[in-house]
């Protein structure tokens, strides 16, 4: 009876952190990128609290808020502007003539498509390759794929999915799976066990 007590008692104080860690994470969360952004905007509020009359209890927090609301409507209208094909010309050259100059910046550029969903993230496919070009096959992730046929795969080292080695293969070695991303990684972090989904994903004929 005691067992079965101490049992309902932690598996019920268990399922309610599972429910309340989550939210509890994710406004801490919200809690630094504000403050973050908040440090990062602090000379444009300060500028607002100067020349705007706000209430002295809030004004810094009003003054974040009008800010970020004007750096957001000049993004749309940013964006608005570039989708048209003036535009898009004095965009281009500009990125052309000097921010492609700037050390770095096309890695952020690659890197803010990617977090803002504009380019297909490199971990998002699943497939068995040939990195032998004969019968035995490897589980990969295509990173990259190129207008001459050559798919970029990053095959990675169990158990410890974050090491590899970067193989560029020409595509017909390349076998796409319709598996998830996490199955794969299971896959990897166990060396191999629970590998059933990726084999049957495989095409007869791969």
């Amino acid at each position: 009876m005691l067992t079965r007590i101490k049992n309902f008692f932690r598996t019920t104080l268990l399922g309610g952190v599972i429910v309340i860690l989550p939210t509890i994470i994710l406004i801490f969360a919200f809690k630094w990128l504000f403050g973050m952004v908040a440090n990062g905007i602090k000379p444009l509020t300060d500028l607002v609290v100067d020349t705007i009359t706000l209430p002295a209890r809030y004004e810094q927090h009003v003054a974040t808020v009008i800010v970020i609301s004007v750096i957001v409507l000049g993004c749309f209208l940013l964006g608005l502007m570039v989708r048209t094909r003036l535009g898009q010309w004095m965009y281009n050259g500009l990125e052309n003539s000097i921010l492609s100059k700037a050390p770095g910046y096309k890695m952020v550029k690659e890197t803010v498509n990617q977090f803002l969903g504009k380019k297909k993230s490199p971990f998002s496919s699943v497939a068995l390759v040939r990195i032998f070009e004969n019968n035995t096959k490897v589980t990969a992730f295509i990173t990259d794929q190129h207008a001459n046929g050559m798919v970029t795969v990053f095959v990675p080292t169990g158990p410890n999915p974050t090491s590899g080695f970067i193989y560029h293969l020409d595509g017909k070695y390349v076998h796409p799976i319709d598996v998830s991303v996490e199955d794969a990684m299971r896959s990897v972090i166990s060396c191999g066990a629970g590998s059933e989904k990726l084999i049957k994903g495989l095409k007869p004929d791969a």
